[in-house]
């Protein structure tokens, strides 16, 4: 009983890991998404995604920065789910209308090279 316990917490396991593994997977384009980056994100957000860019000083509610430990360590459907919908009470609007799936993807894709995801960020010092 004990071994069959086992073998299904650990079959259990593998099936959790494995879908955690394909959302961080990449599913976009990078370098499509670069240009998207630079055409839409990268005024507020900054070139290498530290939330300075060139408007960033004239927004009331200061852009994410993506070097952060906390956006470092958001999954990919987290900061898609901000890419597409949006931050209520911010500048950071929802482009989920805006731009095709492929295109979010592309973005979120993008940033991902810039800044590399990092789950155990949010826990370091």
């Amino acid at each position: 009983m004990r071994r069959t316990t086992a073998i299904l917490a650990g079959i259990l396991g593998v099936i959790v890991f494995s879908s955690w593994a394909v959302a961080q997977s990449e599913r976009g384009n990078p370098k499509s998404g670069q240009a998207i980056y630079e055409q839409h994100c990268l005024r507020c957000h900054g070139l290498a995604g530290a939330g300075n860019g060139p408007d960033a000083p004239f927004l009331i509610v200061a852009p994410a920065n993506f070097q952060s430990a906390r956006s470092r360590s958001k999954s990919d459907m987290e900061l898609m789910n901000t890419i597409m919908y949006g931050v209520v009470f911010s500048p950071m609007h929802g482009w989920g209308g805006r731009l095709t799936e492929q295109q979010l993807w592309d973005v979120l894709s993008y940033i991902r090279t810039i800044v590399p995801f990092n789950p155990v960020a949010r826990a370091a010092p």
